[in-house]
């Protein structure tokens, strides 16, 4: 009877005696609007429209339960399940009319405003991919800046960055799971290449110098960090909202400092120093320890490993230290493939 008043009416329908023959056929037909008798055979309409509910396709497609039963708490039941309407036997054409055509209008309006989120959240995606490129092409500018002064600064980064990916992606697997996620990951590989950005406000006769530096030269190289965490707190007042600037400022001025406290510039101690730079720390001094200084010969991988596990508690983190010795042969291979590069030539 109600599908010929709906076809009176000017809709096309499809009606089923058996609920599970409008489930099989619902997806294909893509209705506009669902009518479900409340008191149907396996499954009943109840569980008709929790099942229609779980169709992606279907989901938000508005469904009328229509019953001869009146109790409130049947009406109840079935705005639970999903429902929007319920109608009550006998029918009138006229309430059948506004009804549907109510619904079918706050369907389309829902659709409009889905469409509309839709089209943001692209816009929204756009932007975000613009920023990476932007971030991006400040890091490989900065980089290059300080790689131009000096190309072991430039191999020095390249490895930091590999360092740093390695380190993070075994401490995800314990106890930092829960602050290593994908962004923070994305975030310390890329930033990572400007924790030593101050160094370009270091005059070169110190940056430079061809021996061991004096107590006042190495005060002023230690001003490194601070320069280069002011630089980029600068461009992070203009865009208070960036992770990725946060974390770069974290690193660039923190990732001296050691467990103990005795680090600087601040001195902090233990989880009072950000995790990046922790993190960022133990790959600076394993890429210091083996690298070639006009002080020092270059250190084997097995003695830089057995200087940082002796240093556990006291210059870094306990738990960075064990990820480090889960994953030091990843550190050595990383080491040998990049320190092999040749410098570019001009």
């Amino acid at each position: 009877m109600i599908c010929k008043i709906l076809e009176e009416q000017g809709h096309k329908t499809f009606g089923f005696e058996k609920a599970t023959e409008a489930l099989e056929s619902a997806e294909s037909i893509q209705p506009d609007l669902i009518l479900l008798d409340a008191i149907m055979p396996d499954p009943d309409g109840y569980r008709s429209c929790e099942l229609i509910r779980e169709i992606d396709s279907l989901s938000h497609v508005p469904i009328i339960f229509v019953s001869g039963v009146q109790e409130p708490f049947e009406k109840v039941r079935a705005f639970q399940v999903g429902a929007v309407d319920y109608l009550t036997k006998p029918f009138h054409a006229k309430e059948i009319d506004v009804r549907i055509t109510t619904h079918l209008e706050l369907s389309r309006k829902q659709e409009e405003a889905r469409a509309t989120a839709r089209t943001l959240s692209d816009l929204v995606e756009q932007q975000v991919q613009e920023i990476s490129q932007s971030q991006m092409a400040l890091i490989f500018a900065l980089a290059k800046l300080s790689e131009s002064r000096d190309f072991e600064t430039g191999k020095h980064m390249a490895r930091i960055q590999i360092f740093c990916r390695i380190l993070s992606l075994e401490l995800r697997k314990g106890p930092y799971s829960e602050h290593i996620d994908d962004r923070f990951l994305e975030d310390i590989v890329c930033t990572s290449a400007l924790h030593d950005i101050g160094k370009v406000g270091i005059e070169d006769s110190i940056l430079l110098k061809p021996g061991k530096l004096t107590p006042d030269e190495f005060d002023i190289m230690k001003r490194h960090s601070v320069i280069g965490a002011d630089t980029l707190h600068a461009v992070f007042k203009k865009f208070p909202s960036n992770h990725f600037l946060s974390m770069a400022i974290k690193i660039a001025r923190s990732h001296h400092e050691r467990w103990d406290g005795t680090g600087y510039p601040d001195g902090l101690a233990g989880e009072d120093i950000p995790l990046c730079a922790r993190i960022m720390g133990l790959a600076d001094v394993y890429d210091a320890l083996r690298s070639r200084r006009p002080y020092k010969d270059p250190f084997s991988h097995e003695k830089a490993v057995a200087i940082i596990k002796e240093e556990s508690g006291t210059h870094f983190d306990p738990r960075i230290v064990d990820a480090f010795l889960a994953c030091e042969q990843e550190f050595s291979a990383t080491r040998e493939k990049i320190s092999n590069s040749e410098p570019p030539t001009t």
